[in-house]
């Protein structure tokens, strides 16, 4: 997208999400990345933003996030933002059940090529 805008003369891209970065797998029946393969895992915002090569790069904070959900619902009393805070709410998750899990997953052959995900140097 960043590439794009350039690409149709944009002298600056800047990028905002109203959601927080995604930082950690979601482990309830979602099939979502490896936290390997998620942008966002072990790096900062300024890091993603070169990464990508935007020139500004602003994500929702978590405590927004939740303030704003729960402002439209005040009987909300939390809610599973496990792949943005790593906070799981079942309680019963942590690294080893999700390097189990990550385990488990059907993995494309080397000679096979997988363009369901876009490749990111992530160190593991």
């Amino acid at each position: 997208i960043v590439q794009m805008a350039r690409d149709a003369g944009a002298n600056k891209v800047y990028l905002a999400s109203a959601a927080p970065p995604v930082r950690y797998p979601n482990v309830y029946g979602i099939d979502m990345p490896t936290k390997d393969e998620l942008v966002a895992h072990d790096r900062t915002v300024e890091e993603i933003r070169a990464l990508i090569g935007c020139d500004a790069l602003i994500y929702q904070d978590v405590a927004g996030m939740k303030r704003a959900v729960g402002s439209l619902n005040p009987a909300l009393d939390g809610f599973d933002a496990s792949c943005f805070d790593g906070t799981y709410v079942t309680g019963d998750i942590d690294l080893e059940a999700i390097t189990r899990m990550n385990g488990s997953r059907p993995r494309v052959e080397e000679t096979e090529e997988d363009s369901s995900r876009l490749a990111l140097p992530n160190p593991a």
